[in-house]
C-alpha cells in the first residue's frame, strides 16, 4: 500500500514539474527583490530591539516599514504588530480614506464575510452609518472585469474609492492577477484620476512577480499571519501604497497629531524582519502544496479552484465537496496531520464575524496562521474546502500520503 501510494504521489509530482518550476523561479525573483529592499534600508541588528513607552524614533519599526515601502513598489508604508488581523488593517484603511458622502465602489464583488460589517450596519459605527456609500460591481463568469458596468459607474460616481479584493474569500472565483489589475487601473484612473485604488492582497503577496501596487495601486494591505509574514509573524498587519494614502491612513491607525510617529513593541522586531525575508520561499513552499493536494483532489473526481491548468494568483486551493460530510472529513484530516493539537477533532462552529457555521483546521504554532497548513470552510453550499498553507512542501505532501490512503 505504501509503495502505491508513493508511487501515485511520484507521478503526481511529475505531472506538476512545469508548474513548479514556475514557482521556483517567481520565489528566486522575488528573493532577489526583497534583499534589494533591506540593502537599500540599511537593516541592521539594532533595528531587531524593542521599545516601551511612546516608541519615539523607533528604529525597528520606521526600518520594517521602508523594507516593506521598498519591497512592494510603494512609496510609504505601516507595519504593525499593533494591527491585529488582516480584517483590522483592511478596516484601519476603509475608516482612514473614507469620509461621509463618499462612495466606495467595490469592482470584485462583495468583499470577505469579516470584512462586511465594517460596511454595513446600525449602530456599530460601520462605514454606512458614518454616511460613505457602498456600491457593488460583480465580477463576470469568468472572473473578469465587467468594464462595461465599471466604466459607467466611475464617470456617473467619481468614486472616492475602487476597492478590489485579489483573493477570492468565500466564493468559486479565480483570483486575480496583478497583470489583469494594470488595464482596470489605468481606466479608473483615465475616468477619475483622485479616487484611490485599494487592494486587499491577503494570500496574493509573492506570488507572481509584481504586485499590485506595481500597476497603480493606491494602497495594498495584508495581514502577517499570512504570506508577508513567512510564518515568523505572530501577529500584525501592513499597509503599503503613496505618501498621500498612508498618511491619511496613518490619522486613523493613530490619530491627527501622531500618525506614525508613535508605536512601541517591546517584543523587538527580528521575527517581522526574518520572516518577510523567507516569505518568498515559504510562499512558494505553500504554492507547490496547494497545486498537489489539488491536483491529488481533480485526480480523484472534485472540481478543484483554481486547476493547476493556469498560474495560481493566491495560496488557496479550493475543493468543491456537494455535502457537507466530506468537506467535514477533509478539514479534519488536514488537523490530524498537524504538528500543533492533531489530536483535536474540529467541528463547524458559529466563529465572530462569519453568518454561517465555519469548520476550521489551524494546528498552528501561530494561531489562525493561514500561511501554515491550514484548511476552512462555511457549512453552505456549494460546500468547499478553502486549503491553505504549508511551511514546508514536505509537510504538505505528508497530507497527500493521508489523503491518497483514506480516497
Amino acid at each position: 500500500m505504501a509503495e502505491e501510494i508513493e508511487k501515485k504521489l511520484v507521478q503526481t509530482e511529475e505531472k506538476l514539474s512545469s508548474l513548479f518550476k514556475r514557482i521556483d523561479d517567481i520565489a528566486f525573483y522575488n528573493q532577489k527583490k526583497v534583499l534589494k529592499a533591506y540593502n537599500e534600508a540599511r537593516v541592521n541588528t539594532q533595528c531587531f530591539a524593542g521599545t516601551t513607552g511612546y516608541g519615539y524614533g523607533d528604529l525597528g519599526r520606521e526600518t520594517l516599514a521602508k523594507v516593506y515601502a521598498k519591497a512592494f513598489g510603494g512609496e510609504s508604508a505601516i507595519v504593525s504588530p499593533l494591527l491585529t488581523c488582516g480584517t483590522h488593517t483592511i478596516s484601519t484603511v476603509l475608516y482612514g480614506l473614507l469620509r461621509r458622502g463618499d462612495v466606495m465602489l467595490s469592482v470584485s464583488g462583495q468583499p470577505y464575510d469579516t470584512i462586511l460589517n465594517t460596511i454595513f450596519g446600525k449602530d456599530n459605527n460601520s462605514l454606512e452609518e458614518l454616511g460613505v456609500i457602498y456600491k457593488q460591481i460583480d465580477l463576470l463568469k469568468n472572473s473578469e472585469f465587467d468594464y462595461a458596468k465599471i466604466e459607467k459607474m466611475v464617470k456617473k460616481l467619481k468614486p472616492k474609492m475602487v476597492y478590489l479584493q485579489r483573493s477570492r474569500g468565500y466564493s468559486e472565483r479565480n483570483a486575480i492577477s496583478p497583470y489583469k489589475m494594470k488595464e482596470l487601473f489605468d481606466l479608473v484612473k483615465k475616468l477619475s484620476p483622485k479616487t484611490f485604488i485599494v487592494v486587499d492582497n491577503c494570500y496574493g503577496e509573492f506570488v507572481d512577480k509584481i504586485e499590485p501596487t506595481d500597476v497603480g495601486a493606491d494602497v495594498i494591505m495584508g495581514s502577517l499571519i499570512k504570506n508577508a509574514g513567512g510564518g515568523l509573524a505572530s501577529t500584525g498587519g501592513y499597509i503599503v501604497g503613496t505618501q498621500k494614502a498612508i498618511d491619511l491612513i496613518a490619522t486613523r491607525f493613530t490619530n491627527p497629531s501622531l500618525k506614525t510617529e508613535v508605536g512601541s513593541y517591546e517584543f523587538g522586531y527580528r521575527v517581522y524582519f526574518q520572516g518577510f525575508f523567507l516569505a518568498p520561499h515559504t510562499v512558494a513552499q505553500s504554492l507547490k502544496g496547494a497545486c498537489l493536494i489539488g491536483q491529488i483532489m481533480q485526480d480523484l473526481g472534485y472540481k478543484v479552484i483554481p486547476s493547476n491548468d493556469i498560474q495560481p494568483q493566491d495560496i488557496v486551493k479550493s475543493v468543491v465537496f456537494g455535502n457537507a460530510e466530506d468537506l467535514i472529513k477533509f478539514v479534519q484530516t488536514v488537523q490530524s496531520i498537524s504538528p500543533v493539537e492533531s489530536y483535536v477533532t474540529p467541528y463547524p462552529w458559529d466563529m465572530p464575524g462569519y453568518d454561517d457555521k465555519v469548520i476550521m483546521a489551524a494546528g498552528t504554532f501561530v494561531g489562525g496562521s493561514s500561511i501554515e497548513l491550514s484548511c476552512d470552510g462555511p457549512i453552505r453550499e456549494p460546500y468547499i474546502a478553502y486549503f491553505q498553507g504549508g511551511l514546508t512542501y514536505e509537510h504538505v505532501r505528508v497530507l497527500a500520503e493521508k489523503l491518497l490512503e483514506l480516497y
